[in-house]
């Protein structure tokens, strides 16, 4: 089964936590099902959290869109880096 990484900077563990808990029920009606959540050991700024996804492409053309819509909003905004895997 396909899984996506997301690395994230500079937002606290519990703030990612308390959103990927907020949004649980989208991401699983995406065919996104949040396994894990790590705080790096030697980043103390970088949170990482690992999805099992139903379907890559889906997945990345929803990604996308919400990364589009967030950017459009603040061009600034502080979005995880994405890493499909098979």
């Amino acid at each position: 089964m396909p899984h996506l990484l997301a690395k994230l900077h500079n937002v606290p563990l519990e703030t990612i936590k308390e959103v990927l808990e907020k949004d649980k029920l989208f991401h699983a009606s995406q065919g996104m099902h949040l396994e894990n959540i790590w705080q790096n050991a030697d980043a103390k700024n970088e949170v990482q959290f690992l999805f099992k996804i139903d379907n890559i492409d889906e997945t990345k053309k929803l990604i996308n869109q919400l990364h589009s819509d967030a950017l459009a909003n603040d061009p600034n905004a502080n979005l995880p880096e994405m890493t499909y895997l098979k």
